[in-house]
């Protein structure tokens, strides 16, 4: 069994507008996929937006540097996560196509192995 990493990405001025009902089917998708992918869901959580993220690195001289929000600018921002245990990348695939993310046309789904260093 293999780990993997679903990044659920999206607009988070269309995320924050959405009506009742369609955060109502989206939390209906990752309620079906939870269930669907049962105990190989190993954690996940959504995120606060992308305007309360810090973020750390050094300048040229390795003085740490922090700012306010994310580093680059992006119309799309992470939202969330899944980390899951599959067999293969299709049995990811076939898990991650039923989050509303997919299909919703501001968002999307990335799916990315996790290394194993052991």
């Amino acid at each position: 069994m293999a780990k993997y990493l679903i990044l659920i990405h999206g607009d988070e001025r269309q995320w924050a507008a959405m009506s009742q009902q369609e955060m109502q089917k989206r939390d209906e998708a990752h309620s079906a996929f939870c269930a669907a992918a049962g105990p190989a869901v190993l954690d996940g959580q959504q995120l606060e937006p992308a305007a309360v993220a810090t973020t750390l690195r050094t300048d040229p001289h390795g003085r740490l540097a922090i700012t306010d929000g994310p580093f680059l600018e992006t119309k799309e921002a992470v939202g969330g996560y899944y980390l899951i245990e599959a067999t293969d990348l299709d049995e990811v695939i076939g898990l991650a196509s039923r989050l509303y993310e997919v299909s919703a046309g501001h968002s999307g789904v990335e799916i990315r192995p996790v290394v194993d260093h052991g």
